[in-house]
């Protein structure tokens, strides 16, 4: 079993580049967010790597973080998400994306992955919600970067623009630099601030 390459960048083609070893050329499959990674031929690359064995091929899949590696390990056990499937979703959302969109119940986030349909989002949201926790950055008690108030603050804002329409994986990014900016923000403030930024 191959776990990682290092080696050449022979070529980078729509969702796969091969990666020279020795002369020998592995084709690997992978993200957009890994290849855009992945430096110009021929410079040197390392990449982790997932090997899937099927009766008619060996198939490698690379990625760049062993937090990407790990979450298409876990979406790859969803009924109806083979590793194509996962590699969309991983090339749509960040591993802090999924994270966030899973514990959110987040179908829009999902729904952009090419392959993904409202019923195959409701069964990734329904099968992983109890084991995001597990995930780099899942458990419930770890801390989000550039937070530097008090949980209850952070978590009901969130809550508060989640029932305003936007997205956790939309309001987090702008939530967090707004906490960080405005140390002893008060619940009503942070709110107010953060839809005035997403307003615009």
């Amino acid at each position: 079993m191959i776990g990682q390459l290092t080696g050449l960048v022979g070529q980078i083609e729509g969702e796969r580049c091969i990666v020279d070893v020795n002369g020998v050329g592995y084709v690997v499959s992978a993200s957009t967010r890994t290849l855009s990674s992945v430096p110009q031929p021929p410079e040197v690359v390392r990449l982790l790597i997932e090997t899937v064995v099927r009766e008619d091929a060996i198939l490698l899949y690379g990625f760049v973080t062993t937090d990407e590696r790990e979450w298409f390990r876990l979406l790859t056990t969803v009924q109806g998400v083979g590793a194509k499937v996962a590699l969309a979703i991983l090339s749509a959302n960040s591993p802090g994306e999924l994270l966030l969109a899973i514990n959110a119940g987040d179908h829009g986030s999902l729904t952009r992955a090419a392959g993904v349909g409202p019923r195959l989002a409701d069964r990734i949201l329904s099968e992983l919600r109890n084991k995001v926790a597990k995930m780099p950055g899942g458990g419930a008690s770890a801390p989000m970067p550039g937070v530097v108030t008090g949980p209850n603050v952070e978590n009901d804002a969130l809550l508060a623009l989640a029932g305003l329409g936007f997205r956790r994986a939309e309001a987090w990014p702008v939530l967090s630099r707004i906490l960080a900016e405005n140390e002893n923000a008060s619940l009503d403030l942070a709110i107010r601030l953060c839809l005035k930024d997403l307003a615009r």
